[in-house]
């Protein structure tokens, strides 16, 4: 029957059109007459097709309603982003890739007094940004879509599991996200905060490293342009209704080719800038893309297959400090709305020049509310850190330590997906180049950094925190003018020199000497903002006292 649906659409398509028939005439063989026929116009996925690992998959093995689109090309035919599509194959990977970590603690905060970054600082440093609703720690990939949309920060409380907390016990697993989760607030799209204590700051641009659920309806950064369904300005909660799925495999595997790609358009953008150099472009060893433009449906959509496989840049689709919602042009004092490409931007620069960067953009994401500088809310910089640190430069890409090559029950070598801690498995990390250390040694080794780096970073928080004083004690005395200007600018640099690090996953061990340095720089640059505001303050009391004597 399916051999005959095939023919059955190869005629359609001859009758059709005399221009597909000529085309069809020349296209390279297929072991499958659909595709062989899907050939005939889409000559450019028909050339990625051949000669890989995928090429005797036909093309309705990930494309539903391709019949109905040979008869008449305006239904367009629908794209399977579930992963169990290649979990039918690869197996291993599919299975640990939805592995989590059992010592892992769903909702668990990085604010709590043992975490990262402990409040009360951490919120006082945040002034009234929305990550002082609920700034949790990484649980698993298998988790990451849906532990965004039960963020209290994220929907303003309008997404809950529908176990309830009986949810968070589980461990891992494939599921998709609308069989756990449901909507307390299906008659409405209003993305405001439902429930107290909660914040709506999830936007479209946020969810692009989360799922590709949606990226065969949305344009290239996310543009507002005809026949995208959806786009930067989309309607949040709309669009997240639309999403299943977290970390689908095509992330990084294009499906035509069978080759390493990254999809993110913002990180696409950041390895082609002229504009500013980035730590893609002035590596001396960087892997060629290339990049195609894959907007078959009428507007601009990109994807760019990499030379050799990069889990650097792989990972970077996510693990990198971005932009991802509106702000304030520090130029201009005027608003940053979503409609602006700002709102979908990677700096892909260190922490030596974020700064000059977001100067160069011309962008700032919130005003303080207690000092009133403008600062850049750092997300989670892992790439940039990582990059020209001791073990990048030894030429250790980051799934050498998070993904390492294991072997499954039948001896079988292939690169697990579980992207974890190392500590779950230094046999096969740590120890591949220390073979004369231990697995204990090792584990010593990383404990020992973590306190180091802790350390430093209270340190920085204690500075920061006298500053935060300082500035009140100059509002309370009436202190104006330059001496504010010159601690807000100075507020901004220990803050980006601070949150950098907080905001960074294993910042302690992917690059400890350059935390040691920014962190020192974070708390120079609040020591130096005290002493201003602090001298100001006691210039005026002596001026008050000699003008009464």
């Amino acid at each position: 029957m399916r051999k005959m649906n095939n023919l059955l659409s190869i005629l359609a398509v001859l009758a059709l059109s005399g221009t597909a028939s000529a085309a069809l005439a020349q296209a390279p063989a297929q072991p499958n007459a659909a595709s062989a026929t899907c050939v005939a116009c889409h000559s450019n996925i028909g050339a990625m097709h051949q000669g890989n690992k995928h090429q005797n998959l036909p093309c309705a093995t990930c494309h539903e309603g391709t019949d109905k689109h040979l008869t008449n090309p305006k239904q367009k035919p629908t794209v399977s982003m579930n992963p169990q599509q290649c979990g039918t194959c690869h197996a291993d990977q599919f299975k640990t890739m939805y592995q989590a970590n059992p010592h892992s603690i769903a909702r668990n905060s990085k604010k709590n007094s043992d975490s990262i970054a402990p409040n009360p600082f951490f919120d006082e440093a945040l002034g009234a940004h929305g990550f002082t609703k609920e700034h949790n720690l990484l649980r698993a990939h298998a988790y990451g879509a849906v532990d965004q949309f039960l963020a209290d920060r994220s929907f303003g409380g309008r997404f809950v599991p529908k176990d309830g907390w009986l949810f968070f016990g589980e461990n891992g697993g494939f599921f998709g996200v609308w069989d756990k989760i449901k909507d307390t607030m299906p008659d409405n799209n209003q993305q405001k905060p439902h429930k107290p204590g909660t914040a709506a700051a999830a936007n479209p641009v946020c969810w692009t490293c989360k799922s590709s659920d949606l990226m065969m309806d949305s344009a290239y950064l996310g543009d507002p342009k005809a026949g995208a369904k959806w786009s930067r300005a989309s309607n949040p909660v709309e669009l997240v209704r639309n999403i299943n799925h977290a970390l689908n495999c095509n992330l990084c595997h294009d499906p035509h080719s069978a080759q390493p790609r990254v999809i993110r358009d913002a990180l696409i953008q950041a390895v082609t800038r002229t504009d500013y150099p980035t730590l893609y472009s002035e590596s001396a060893n960087k892997t060629p893309v290339d990049v195609k433009d894959m907007g078959l449906r009428g507007f601009t959509r990109k994807i760019a297959i990499l030379g050799k496989p990069d889990s650097k840049l792989m990972c970077a689709q996510c693990h990198v400090e971005y932009n991802c919602n509106p702000g304030t042009d520090p130029a201009t004092g005027k608003p940053i709305k979503m409609d602006d490409a700002r709102t979908n931007l990677f700096p892909l620069v260190d922490v030596t020049k974020i700064d000059d960067f977001y100067k160069h953009a011309s962008f700032k994401d919130f005003k303080h509310n207690q000092t009133g500088a403008l600062l850049t809310k750092m997300q989670h910089p892992d790439t940039e850190i990582y990059w020209n640190s001791t073990h990048d430069k030894a030429g250790v890409g980051c799934a050498a330590c998070h993904m390492p090559k294991v072997k499954n029950e039948k001896g079988e070598t292939y690169t697990s997906h579980w992207a974890t801690n190392p500590r779950a498995y230094v046999q096969e990390t740590c120890l591949q180049c220390h073979k004369d250390k231990t697995e204990e040694h090792m584990t010593r080794v990383m404990d020992a950094q973590k306190a180091y780096y802790m350390g430093k970073l209270r340190e920085t928080e204690g500075a920061m925190s006298q500053m935060f004083i300082a500035f009140r004690e100059a509002k309370d005395a009436g202190i104006t003018g330059e001496p504010i200007k010159q601690a807000q600018d100075l507020h901004s640099v220990a803050h980006t020199n601070w949150e950098w690090w907080t905001a960074a996953n294993g910042a302690w061990f992917h690059n400890p000497q350059q935390a040691q340095a920014s962190l020192a720089k974070a708390t120079d640059s609040a020591k130096a903002a005290t002493k201003i505001l602090r001298d100001a303050v006691a210039a005026k009391v002596q001026g008050q006292q000699q003008a009464k004597k």
